[in-house]
């Protein structure tokens, strides 16, 4: 059954589901690098809990509207305005207090959250409330995902994808140096307004599949791994949305096989064994690699020292010395 879901083969339903996460896990690895690059990744963190009160205001003012709760858009857009106040927050006790970012955070990320939390045990003893389902946007999951919410993620990880295409640029500018970026006649506050804005909606669009608490995790596992494999900030960026959406692919397809686990953790799980591969195997800066340059060194070293005791007729006693030399045919 789980060769089926690798192969796109549970049906057009769950076809859809894989593909829509594959196309998010693209989208949330590429935004991230940004913010992995320029040390704003507790940010993401903040945003993603941010989001719980929206989600649950936007079902309960969809239930008192008559409408149907569990509207997907209606849902996300809730959940855009309560990231968007937090994010607001966030950099208002930045930029107004001599708070740090990182304390600005984790007040905004605490608050957010907690309020989200009783805001959902409100809903749960409501009766419209008790077949809700909205504990599922905690950790992510996609059994029972119809497929317009299927085809809305996608378009949202699509969207995103272009629009970080469209602003690579000023974004990796900002990213490295922000001096050089405003000599270049660029405007700080823009370009970092549409660098939270972009990993806001990816946060968004996430939602359903990843789940708010470990969203952050497809937005910095990637870029993380993906450093390993180029120094290019460019194919930092494609790297990172590849992860990224294998990630999303191999978590989805599983999570079909299996509708009891959740999709979040088996996407971060996915991300976070591609992470390891990384560290492990990456060419340039992987722990492999580093291990046989420096058995290299270590080899070029005794031989050099062996061949200068030899020059000067000195007795060679190193046994990795004697063994090289040997080797050599000395």
């Amino acid at each position: 059954m789980l060769w089926d879901a690798l192969t796109l083969q549970l049906g057009y339903n769950a076809t859809l589901v894989t593909l829509g996460a594959t196309m998010l896990g693209v989208g949330a690895g590429a935004t991230g690098t940004y913010l992995y690059l320029g040390k704003r990744a507790l940010v993401s963190d903040a945003i993603s809990h941010a989001t719980l009160p929206g989600v649950v205001l936007g079902f309960m003012v969809m239930v008192a509207l008559g409408g149907e709760g569990r509207f997907l858009p209606g849902l996300m857009l809730g959940a855009a305005l309560s990231a968007g106040l937090g994010l607001l927050a966030v950099t208002g006790l930045t930029t107004r207090t001599r708070l740090h970012e990182d304390a600005a955070i984790g007040a905004v990320l605490s608050v957010f959250f907690g309020f989200g939390v009783v805001l959902l045990t409100v809903v749960q003893v409501m009766d419209a409330g008790r077949q809700a389902g909205l504990e599922t946007f905690l950790l992510g999951a996609t059994a029972g995902m119809l497929r317009d919410e299927a085809l809305t993620i996608a378009a949202g990880g699509a969207v995103v994808l272009a629009l970080v295409r469209l602003l690579h640029r000023p974004m990796i500018l900002v990213a490295f140096d922000p001096e050089y970026a405003v000599g270049q006649g660029m405007r700080l506050a823009r370009v970092d307004l549409a660098m939270m804005g972009l990993a806001l909606a990816i946060t968004v669009t996430g939602l359903k599949v990843v789940g708010l608490v470990l969203i952050v995790a497809l937005l910095i596992i990637p870029p993380v791994a993906a450093r390993f494999w180029s120094e290019r900030a460019g194919h930092v960026v494609m790297i990172a949305g590849a992860i990224g959406g294998v990630a999303g692919y191999l978590g989805a397809a599983v999570s079909a096989t299996a509708p009891d686990l959740p999709t979040g953790p088996l996407i971060v799980l996915a991300a976070f064994a591609l992470f390891v591969l990384s560290l492990l195997m990456a060419p340039g800066r992987g722990v492999l690699a580093a291990a046989l340059r420096h058995l290299r060194f270590q080899r070029r070293v005794h031989l050099r020292q062996g061949l200068l005791a030899l020059a000067a007729g000195q007795p060679v006693y190193e046994p990795l010395t004697l063994r090289l030399m040997r080797r050599a045919g000395l």
